[in-house]
């Protein structure tokens, strides 16, 4: 089981003065351990600014964060972490890609030479180790990313749209694998987004936030079967949380 992640009373402005931008705050949250939870909200109100705080790679104006009562001070190395674009670089291999976070936090890679490739194979990858990204889809990078954030073993994931620029399918294929690992694994996943069905599809609750300055003005736990499949989906009340939402939104007048 995963960190249990306490935000109390954060607030992140950019700037000074006059031309200070107020981004996000003030929140306050608590994200169970164990649990999958999306922040969802439109573009700009602040989600992927609270990810990186979480991640302790941005510093807060005001407020504090804290895993397990640990004050986060600085950038985590015991969290995976996985963007929008992924972050492979061109001259290593697919499996030398995923070593890197290894290497990176003193690991070696040799120690963990099942766990790349149970992990690739997970994820459909295996035969493509020696494979440059270059040489992979879109989707097939995706998947070595995901690998990446997971070779360490964290029990904490942070997720910053990291489907938003794949086709349906692959999004459709790669939520299956988030799922499966959840389930099997119960980290604690925090999942930004701004896709509604994409959130209630994935997670045990979703915090909807408003826009900017982003705050959370609902928390709203999804109460669906898992895994949430196609049956699932097409569920009268998979359909009500989507409206829900929907409704929230169209009451900020961004749908």
């Amino acid at each position: 089981m995963g960190a249990t992640i306490d935000i109390r009373s954060l607030t992140k402005t950019f700037g000074v003065g006059p031309a200070a931008v107020h981004a996000f705050g003030p929140v306050d949250l608590t994200i169970e351990s164990g649990s999958f939870v999306s922040l969802l909200g439109p573009s700009g109100c602040g989600k992927s600014t609270l990810m990186l705080m979480i991640a302790g790679l941005l510093d807060a104006s005001r407020g504090e964060i804290f895993f397990d009562d640990r004050k986060v001070e600085g950038p985590r190395t015991d969290i995976g972490i996985m963007f929008q674009d992924n972050t492979l670089v061109p001259w290593r291999t697919v499996e030398g890609n995923v070593a890197l976070q290894l290497e990176l936090r003193g690991l070696d890679p040799r120690d963990y030479a099942d766990r790349i490739r149970d992990l690739l194979r997970s994820v459909k990858l295996d035969g493509f180790q020696r494979r440059h990204p270059y040489e992979l889809s879109g989707g097939m990078q995706q998947r070595a990313a995901f690998c990446q954030a997971l070779v360490h073993e964290p029990d904490t994931l942070l997720f910053d749209e990291p489907l938003g620029k794949l086709d349906a399918m692959t999004r459709e294929s790669i939520r299956s694998d988030l799922q499966t690992l959840w389930m099997q694994k119960r980290p604690t996943v925090v999942f930004v987004t701004h896709s509604i069905e994409e959130a209630v599809q994935l997670s045990s609750t979703v915090c909807v936030v408003t826009p900017r300055p982003g705050r959370i003005e609902r928390r709203i736990d999804i109460d669906l079967p898992w895994p949430r499949n196609l049956e699932v989906k097409a569920s009268a009340r998979f359909t009500q949380y989507v409206r829900e939402i929907q409704g929230i939104f169209h009451d900020y007048g961004v749908l």
